[in-house]
């Protein structure tokens, strides 16, 4: 039996076609793979390097080094009293074991040890001389990728440091490591095809949080002293929280963001911001000093010269300050509720003033303002981003969304509307919008802000001490509940400076009392967060502290007051 010609093409086409897919999978798998083997080289040469400083200075006690503050080790730098190279191999050596714990580190930046030999014989002595820094993988550094997780950006390295690596530099820190992200960004959680999982240090069944996850693992575990990382959600405070430290989103614009890749490219609803993780306030505080310095002001004349307020930082006025327990849109654990309560106690015991401030319209904040600012042009642009990639399916739900025409939105949204209210509001958010919608949308943001203040301002505050979503969920559960951003998106709607401060731990009684966690929509998203709390005895739950827009003196100032209270009480306890 003959096979007419038109069938016989046909076949052709469709073998040829599923041959070039399989090429092309199998160039992006190798691409994966040579990412993955660069990445065990790196802790290779981060273990031949320490083995080697060790067999040449048998007698440096790393873990005395491991052990100081930054502001203490800062000062033994530059008063020659320890010297770099002891410094930096004990980090390398220590980074080593937490990247080998949690997979972390996505590269060791091997020219850091040629940038040590020269501070043997530094011009000045920056305010972080020798200081050994930690950098998200978005952030740019020379000769390196910068690749969110994404293969089609593997393998094409930042052609110059971004600004923020350039000040670090100048001030004497030493850049050695990028660290790993979620796919995209859009996540707190820290996982991507090429990487994998990053895990938190303080229990490895649970999330370090994201999108600065590998950060958050690293400095938590003790393995960098100063990290630095990217917010546009929560991204800086999320891993902070989740593994027991300190960070600080400033203002959108108080530090440059020249040179650091965005998750969605060009919205303007959701302010990013990059910003510091660290163990406590005061290394905060110092890192700050030295960024906010001249050479950040030349290097990007987009950014307001408003050097470091010492005067506002080093005050200890009583302060005054706003307080909630819940947004209403997302119920907090019984530990969240907890954490608020007993610092609004200890700062009132302490002689500050505080005041209820009451939060109202944010699941539409959520919806109108974050989700559809985020997705203004219906999810277009962030689809772009996954084009050609192998997986997809780590965004779950916004992917999804992204892909389905406006038409299958309007119905969808519309059916669900009676029994899942929110997932309902979040479909109709991800609609593609015109360009009058989206100047209308950001005169509603202006709008919001401007009110948001007069309350502040009416209720004569100087700082507010909020809930932070804590204790850290389990692994693969941030991707299913990204409705729980509530606490932290607000803050960057606003562009408030916001930071947070580890200040208790879940105890047996929160776990007790998450039994009767219902949540306030009582949705499939209520119960797998309920689910998400439980079995979190020990591990640590922190509070926000915000302050208004360029003050971030004032919010490191409320933050340092906080973790004195938090240490103090603890330590009686």
């Amino acid at each position: 039996m003959r096979v007419p010609l038109p069938a016989l093409l046909c076949c052709s086409a469709a073998s040829l076609l599923l041959l070039l897919r399989w090429r092309r999978r199998r160039r992006l798998w190798k691409k994966v793979e040579e990412a993955r083997q660069r990445q065990e080289r790196s802790l290779v040469q981060m273990e031949m390097a320490v083995r080697r400083f060790r067999e040449q200075h048998p007698s440096v006690n790393m873990v005395s080094i491991l052990s100081l503050p930054l502001p203490e080790l800062s000062k033994k730098l530059r008063d020659g009293s320890l010297p770099p190279d002891h410094v930096f191999y004990s980090y390398v050596g220590k980074a080593l074991q937490i990247a080998t714990e949690t997979n972390c580190i996505t590269e060791y930046l091997q020219e850091s040890e040629t940038q040590l030999r020269k501070a043997k014989l530094p011009e000045k002595l920056g305010l972080l001389y020798g200081v050994p820094v930690s950098i998200k993988d978005s952030i740019d550094c020379e000769g390196h990728d910068s690749t969110l997780g994404f293969i089609k950006n593997l393998n094409k390295p930042a052609a110059e440091d971004s600004v923020v690596v350039q000040v670090l530099r100048r001030q004497g820190a030493i850049p050695f490591v990028k660290t790993n992200v979620p796919q995209s960004l859009i996540s707190y959680d820290c996982k991507n095809l090429i990487f994998g999982q990053t895990f938190n240090p303080l229990l490895y069944t649970r999330s370090p949080g994201g999108s600065s996850g590998g950060e958050g693992a690293l400095v938590g575990g003790g393995g960098s002293i100063l990290g630095f990382g990217t917010d546009v959600g929560g991204s800086l405070r999320f891993p902070a929280a989740f593994c027991g430290i300190c960070a600080l989103k400033p203002t959108g614009n108080r530090l440059s963001k020249k040179g650091i890749i965005s998750g969605v490219l060009g919205q303007k609803a959701v302010v990013a911001a990059v910003g510091p993780m660290a163990k406590d306030v005061e290394s905060l505080a110092l890192c700050m000093r030295a960024l906010l310095s001249e050479d950040m002001f030349n290097l990007d004349s987009t950014v307001p010269p408003l050097p470091f307020n010492e005067e506002v930082y080093s005050s200890t006025q009583p302060l005054r300050i706003g307080y909630y327990e819940t947004d209403f849109f997302t119920m907090p654990s019984p530990a969240m509720r907890r954490a608020v309560r007993e610092m609004k106690q200890l700062l009132e015991d302490a002689g500050h003033t505080l005041v209820p401030f009451e939060l109202t319209n944010v699941d539409y904040m959520i919806f109108n303002f974050c989700v559809r600012g985020i997705f203004a042009d219906g999810g277009a642009s962030f689809l772009k981003k996954f084009k050609g990639e192998l997986e997809k399916s780590s965004m779950g739900l916004f992917y999804w969304l992204a892909k389905s025409p406006s038409w299958l939105k309007t119905v969808l949204s519309w059916i669900a509307k009676p029994f899942m209210p929110r997932f309902s509001h979040i479909i109709r958010s991800m609609r593609a919008n015109t360009v009058d919608e989206v100047w209308s949308l950001h005169q509603e943001i202006e709008e919001f802000c401007h009110q948001f203040i007069a309350q502040w301002k009416k209720l004569n505050l100087d700082v507010m001490l909020c809930p932070m979503l804590g204790p850290a969920l389990g692994i693969g559960y941030p991707g299913k509940l990204s409705v729980a951003v509530s606490y932290t998106m607000l803050y960057n709607a606003l562009d408030f400076p916001a930071g947070v401060v580890p200040v208790t731990m879940v105890t047996d009684e929160d776990e007790q009392e998450l039994k009767d966690y219902k949540g306030y929509f009582r949705d499939w998203w209520d119960r797998t967060l309920a689910k998400a709390f439980h079995g979190s005895v020990g591990l640590p739950v922190a509070v926000q502290c915000v302050a208004l827009p360029w003050q971030e003196e004032l919010c490191l100032r409320f933050m340092k007051e906080v973790e004195a209270l938090a240490l103090k009480k603890n330590r009686l306890f």
